[in-house]
């Protein structure tokens, strides 16, 4: 397709525009973790590393922290078993109802966080008499994660398809067999980035969380949005957001990057 000059010129300032828009104010709180002074005056007087040191030594913010690794952990884990099952069931036998089981598959993640967060609630108190707590703050997460892996598996299988696992088996090898040398180093970037994307899509996670974790478990984004209007901990609640912020590019950056690699080796 070919642009004329003037529609390229209007497009890139239209894309620094919007660049701009997404990543200034993100790189607004990184640099307000530096800004000396609590109420974040612009532009800052001075720079100080105190606010990390304290964040450091926040035990709020670590508890909080190591739940959110936790429930990203095994969340991811979960995702990743039944996200796989349902793709190969999905892309290698063919059975009466499949696209709908597809769409409810793929459903969760599409529906507004906060419908999804009250459905849960009100199953995991009323229907189940179950209270809330780590155990509902994983299945929730889990009930999106799986979506990630699903779409990463059952992408790469469509790619993929099924000569080689043809072949490995005219060749004599069983199942097992073939799934170990063959199937999983197919499948395995695919695995990989769709466990890191299940991660940070759960290490993030606060409106779902916010109706399911009940009163004694508290996450890193719930700890930010409780901490965010108190004065003493509003800089702290910088730092940890700018941590965050880290914490939450890096495994989309690896999944992309996983992704990528996989599609020239298959070129």
């Amino acid at each position: 397709m070919t642009m004329s000059g003037p529609t390229r010129v209007v497009l890139r300032i239209l894309t620094g525009l919007i660049l701009a828009v997404i990543y200034i104010p993100l790189l607004l709180v990184v640099v307000n973790s530096f800004n000396v002074n609590k109420t974040f005056a612009w532009p800052p007087r001075d720079f100080t590393l105190d606010w990390w040191r304290r964040a450091a030594e926040s035990q709020g913010a670590l508890d909080a922290l190591w739940v959110s690794v936790r429930v990203g952990l095994a969340a991811t884990a979960i995702a990743l078993i039944l996200g796989t099952m349902i793709a190969f069931a999905l892309q290698r036998f063919t059975f009466y109802g499949r696209d709908a089981v597809s769409l409810l598959v793929i459903l969760p993640i599409a529906l507004p966080g906060i419908v999804t967060g009250i459905a849960l609630n009100n199953a995991f108190r009323t229907i189940f008499g179950w209270q809330l707590g780590f155990v509902t703050i994983v299945i929730a997460h889990a009930t999106f994660c799986i979506v990630t892996v699903f779409n990463n598996v059952i992408a790469r299988l469509r790619r993929t398809g099924l000569s080689l696992e043809q072949a490995s088996a005219d060749l004599g090898a069983s199942a097992f067999q073939t799934f170990r040398l063959v199937t999983f180093p197919m499948i395995r970037s695919a695995l990989l980035a769709g466990g890191l994307l299940a991660f940070a899509l759960s290490f993030d996670e606060i409106i779902v969380t916010t109706f399911t974790a009940g009163a004694q478990q508290q996450t890193l984004p719930i700890w930010i949005f409780n901490n965010l209007f108190r004065p003493n901990q509003a800089p702290i609640v910088n730092v940890v957001a700018a941590a965050l912020i880290v914490v939450s590019v890096v495994p989309v950056w690896l999944a992309q990057r996983l992704s990528g690699d996989a599609e020239s080796l298959g070129h």
